[in-house]
């Protein structure tokens, strides 16, 4: 066995030569950094001097824009999955699931400005490929694929984006996407309305306020086409008005002059038009007021849809969650109909619009309120089409679960951490002839365990009293045994303390129940309001 010890970076490397193929371990101690170890197998590192003469750095760290979820992130991250399927079941979605990569040229040509924060693959058996940007496009070619006519389709699954990561404010480069659809061909705009619904009721169930901005692809085109935007710059000049829930109106017509090409008159035109936003009505009325708008026929289509969409809507009960923005152009290319972007409603500003663009503020604590969009999507209506020999119309929204999470956690503030996951943890005690009634508790925590309770139990023969109760802390029962009860054939059931009254928890010896009452005392307890949920 051969020992080395670097005393700069305190690395000790020992390796084992008991067979052909050594190995070699490298533990790193550091005063600054945790513990970390790690191994090499195999003859080809040399020998034990060269490994002690060189550096090994390893960086222990997610990737940029990734994280680990773990703990009372993840369940609460569960729960929004659970609260969303549940919603789409309700609506009578089917599951479905994709590749996590598609061929590149499936990918391309459908995202516009964005294509370039597509990850492209290596050439690998022959095939260009790339990780997925979204579950739009997937899905579109799996009807291509199947000739699927009719589905109302949903899916939850990560998506790949090289953007400029912030963390903090849900801004990943892989993230989850919630994803319902509706494809096949229906009467205008009973779809929309539904997929609008969802939106609805989802946020209803998380207990989020929110605001439904939409707009109409048709009625947008048409906007720019009476403010003078020649046909080829359309979609540049869409992708720059869609960023005025970020900046100001100032900095996107210089883009729109600079950058794109357009005259400055036009862009001032396209302004009067686009800072509007109102209730549906409200502004249908604004449009047709306008003699140029109203005369044009692209528009004059989308306010048709609108006009259905507005009793639609007031008859599912979803009228007042909408604003009609026409600043709204969704960048993305393959949208033809009604778009939308959900976002949270926040308190009123002091100041009007001080807040306007919260992703300019560089506070800590507004990273809950810049996350921007935390649902979109809109009517599709070619994308299959480009599959396949078929147009299949499709509508669908995507809840992106990683803002939900980061908004939700913000709300939930310290009790975030405390999330429950033992309803009762089954300890203990004894004196001098204490053996630690293992055996006894096992079996009590597997009566729970078959009765559907989550229980816990000290992986220690004789443990401790205050270190069960440590364990148990954020547990809301205790199931405690004692030699002179159990040979009674009983146990006694405690709700463990909130800690506020500390005298009144230590005075408290629990209820004394029998083993063959025990689940059902427990489920009792379980449901009454005297278990906080943590």
């Amino acid at each position: 066995m051969l020992r080395a010890l670097l005393r700069s970076n305190r690395l000790i490397i020992s390796t084992s030569a008991r067979s052909p193929f050594f190995c070699t371990r490298a533990f790193f101690t550091s005063s600054s950094r945790p513990f970390q170890s790690f191994s090499f197998q195999g003859s080809s590192f040399g020998n034990g001097d060269d490994m002690a003469s060189k550096e090994a750095k390893i960086s222990l760290k997610a990737p940029k824009g990734t994280r680990d979820w773990s703990g009372a992130d993840l369940l609460l991250r569960d729960h929004v999955f659970e609260t969303i399927s549940n919603v789409f079941k309700l609506h009578g979605g089917t599951p479905l699931d994709t590749p996590v990569f598609e061929l590149k040229e499936i990918l391309a040509g459908k995202y516009g400005e964005d294509a370039r924060l597509i990850y492209d693959l290596q050439d690998q058996g022959g095939e260009l490929c790339a990780l997925r940007y979204d579950l739009t496009v997937p899905f579109a070619r799996w009807l291509a694929m199947n000739n699927t006519q009719q589905i109302k389709r949903y899916q939850i699954a990560k998506v790949y984006r090289r953007d400029q990561p912030a963390i903090a404010r849900g801004r990943m480069r892989e993230f989850y996407q919630c994803d319902f659809d509706i494809a096949g061909v229906y009467d205008s705009m009973i779809p929309d309305a539904e997929i609008l619904r969802v939106i609805v009721e989802i946020f209803e169930t998380l207990e989020q306020p929110i605001t439904i901005k939409l707009n109409h692809r048709r009625i947008l085109d048409g906007l720019f086409t009476v403010a003078g935007v020649p046909a080829e710059k359309i979609r540049p000049i869409s992708s720059a008005v869609d960023k005025l829930d970020k900046e100001p109106w100032d900095a996107v017509k210089k883009e729109m002059v600079e950058q794109k090409g357009l005259p400055e008159e036009v862009a001032d035109t396209i302004g009067q038009y686009v800072l509007n936003k109102g209730t549906i009505d409200e502004m249908i009325q604004f449009i047709r007021a306008d003699p140029k708008l109203s005369a044009n026929d692209e528009i004059k289509a989308g306010l048709d849809d609108m006009d259905l969409l507005s009793s639609y809507c007031k008859a599912l009960n979803t009228f007042d969650s909408i604003s009609f923005d026409l600043s709204l152009a969704r960048g993305l290319d393959y949208y033809t109909g009604l778009i939308f972007e959900v976002v949270q409603k926040l308190p009123t500003p002091k100041d009007g619009e001080a807040s306007r663009y919260p992703e300019k503020s560089s506070s800590k604590s507004s990273d809950a309120s810049a996350v921007g969009s935390i649902a979109a999507g809109g009517r599709y209506d070619n994308l299959v089409g480009m599959y396949g020999k078929k147009q299949i119309p499709c509508v669908g929204i995507s809840f992106g679960v990683d803002r939900i999470f980061t908004i939700l956690k913000a709300r939930r503030g310290d009790n975030a951490g405390r999330a429950r996951q033992i309803d009762v943890y089954v300890m203990a005690f004894g004196g001098k002839e204490f053996d630690g009634l293992l055996l006894q508790r096992m079996s009590v925590a597997r009566q729970l365990w078959e009765a559907g309770i989550k229980a816990e139990f000290s992986a220690k023969v004789k443990p401790r009293l205050p270190q069960q109760f440590k364990a148990a802390e954020d547990v809301p029962l205790a199931v405690i045994l004692g030699q002179d009860e159990l040979a009674e054939g009983k146990v006694r059931l405690k709700v463990l303390g909130s800690g506020k009254d500390k005298e009144k928890d230590d005075k408290d010896q629990g209820l004394l129940v029998s083993r063959d009452d025990l689940v059902a005392e427990v489920k009792k307890l379980l449901q009454t309001n005297s278990i906080p949920i943590r």
